[in-house]
């Protein structure tokens, strides 16, 4: 946490900094893209949220631990203005979304391999630790609305492509029945699972977004991102529900 917040103050003095010379770098092509309505932003920022079932069904009793790990965004985007209040905005972000936690489950389906190589598969009951990191390329295609001369808020849609990704864990501290709840009982103390190939390339959901515009060229913004369909292909079965990716990222933006 401390490296974060180090991180994210170096990129804040960057961009102060930048802010004092501003006006001395802008060239013709940007001025006249000014005249045109255009305005062009570069983005930087940390990202907390997780991946989850919505509502959290029966079978997680209880979550134990969070952790969202390190999580970096970066995006470009450029802005059409058509009046002094509406405008449009599409951009590109590269961004990870992760996290680490640890739940208690009880009948909980599962595939999972044992130290000694058995494959088990079947009803769990116990603790599961999950490890999810993977990183997008996003396209957000966003209405914008100038409240005033400092606060934007914006709204629309977000189109992702999973460039790499990681689903894994392991089971520990209980037991698994066979194929379903009333199969046979066997003890585990712990097991691993890896259902990274089943993960799905393409992402979509909605963005709702609201920006501050701190000095001329220096904003400080929010976006929410909530994800529409579920992180895993269509045909995996062993989670049976649908998680969906839900993060908020923070940070700051210069506006050319």
């Amino acid at each position: 946490m401390k490296l974060n917040i180090y991180i994210l103050s170096l990129i804040s003095l960057l961009f102060i900094q930048q802010e004092v010379s501003a006006q001395k770098d802008r060239t013709p092509y940007l001025i006249q893209s000014t005249f045109r309505g255009l305005e062009y932003e570069v983005k930087a920022g940390f990202s907390i949220g997780g991946v989850s079932p919505i509502p959290l069904p029966a079978e997680i009793r209880a979550i134990e631990s969070y952790n969202p790990t390190m999580l970096i965004a970066i995006e470009g985007n450029a802005t059409k203005w058509f009046s002094k209040k509406w405008g449009a905005e599409v951009g590109i972000r590269f961004e990870n979304k992760g996290m680490r936690t640890d739940a208690r489950v009880k009948n909980y389906n599962m595939e999972m391999t044992a130290d000694d190589g058995g494959f088990m598969k079947g009803a769990w009951t116990g603790y599961v630790k999950t490890k999810v990191r993977n990183s997008y390329l996003t396209f957000p295609i966003l209405a914008t609305y100038k409240v005033s001369p400092r606060w934007i808020i914006k709204g629309g849609v977000f189109l992702s492509y999973m460039a790499e990704g990681e689903f894994s864990g392991s089971a520990y501290d209980g037991y698994i029945r066979n194929e379903d709840p009333t199969g046979e009982k066997i003890n585990v103390t712990e097991a691993t699972y890896d259902f990274s190939s089943d993960l799905r390339n393409f992402a979509w959901g909605a963005q709702l977004s609201a920006s501050w515009r701190a000095f001329k060229h220096l904003n400080v913004f929010a976006d929410l991102t909530w994800g529409a369909n579920d992180i895993f292909k269509k045909d995996f079965d062993v989670i049976q529900f649908n998680m969906y990716p839900i993060y908020l990222n923070m940070g700051f933006g210069y506006v050319f």
